[in-house]
């Protein structure tokens, strides 16, 4: 059944620390505010993410829901309120950073402490199935090439948290099917917490164990999806929970269908 999540209503103190990995939950934020110019982004914020589950962020742009992930990654630390994260986290953007002037192997444990050995990237670029590119330079890449090599660099953390904020906004969509498809089996393999940050119902409902609906700064709505895996858009059920997510975004359906 889904709940709507109300706001908060007493003030905490500004505060931001890690939690282990073995914790009850990987995430918990209690009222976490981020205001910009005085207008706060978000206000007053509650999220819990349990260990080894996969969320989803929906929202319209600009409702707070990439600030609210660059928080959870610790590249934002300008809030008031409690942020609780594991100390072993790991982000994905859409657009794959890579450094043009090293090959990819080495953008892969590029911001690794210590002086990790090549083996440790062939391993992770294994994994997302780049084997035949680690000696290839970012700018020969094509764009799922490319974020693969950016799954790659987050997975070498071992992360219990993996932040991915719209990391398959870029690509076309038989490469985001595919991209799609290799981040649910990675998340399966890791066992790792999940926080996807996108604006593709679609895509929420197929990869997430839950999906957030934020808006006006708080987490407005929040939807269990309870469909087997893998996955069927053709299911009746997919097509509900498609549905009423959309509407929550403010989406007339019937015309969409129409």
């Amino acid at each position: 059944m889904a709940t709507d999540v109300h706001r908060p209503v007493s003030p905490v103190a500004t505060t931001e620390t890690e939690r282990p990995a073995r914790a009850s939950v990987a995430v918990r934020v209690e009222g976490l505010t981020r205001s910009f110019d005085g207008r706060a982004v978000i206000d007053n914020l509650r999220l819990d993410v349990r260990p080894g589950e996969f969320v989803a962020l929906l929202g319209r742009s600009g409702c707070g829901k990439s600030t609210l992930l660059r928080i959870l990654a610790g590249l934002d630390r300008d809030i008031t309120g409690t942020v609780l994260v594991p100390r072993r986290k790991a982000v994905a953007f859409q657009a794959p950073r890579l450094m043009p002037w090293k090959k990819v192997w080495r953008n892969v444990l590029l911001g690794l402490p210590g002086t990790p050995e090549r083996a440790v990237a062939d391993k992770a670029l294994a994994e997302v199935g780049l084997s035949h590119r680690t000696d290839a330079w970012p700018k020969t890449l094509s764009g799922g090439e490319a974020q693969r090599a950016s799954l790659a660099r987050a997975l070498v953390r071992e992360p219990d948290l993996l932040l991915l904020d719209e990391p398959f906004g870029a690509l076309d969509a038989l490469t985001r099917i595919k991209a799609q498809r290799l981040v649910g089996e990675l998340w399966q393999r890791r066992g790792c917490a999940v926080l996807l940050v996108t604006h593709d119902v679609e895509e929420a409902v197929l990869l997430a164990d839950r999906v957030l609906v934020m808006d006006d700064g708080v987490i407005a709505h929040e939807q269990p999806i309870d469909l087997d895996r893998p996955r069927d858009i053709t299911d009746p059920r997919f097509a509900e929970l498609r549905a009423g997510l959309l509407e929550r975004l403010g989406v007339d359906t019937a015309a969409e269908a129409a």
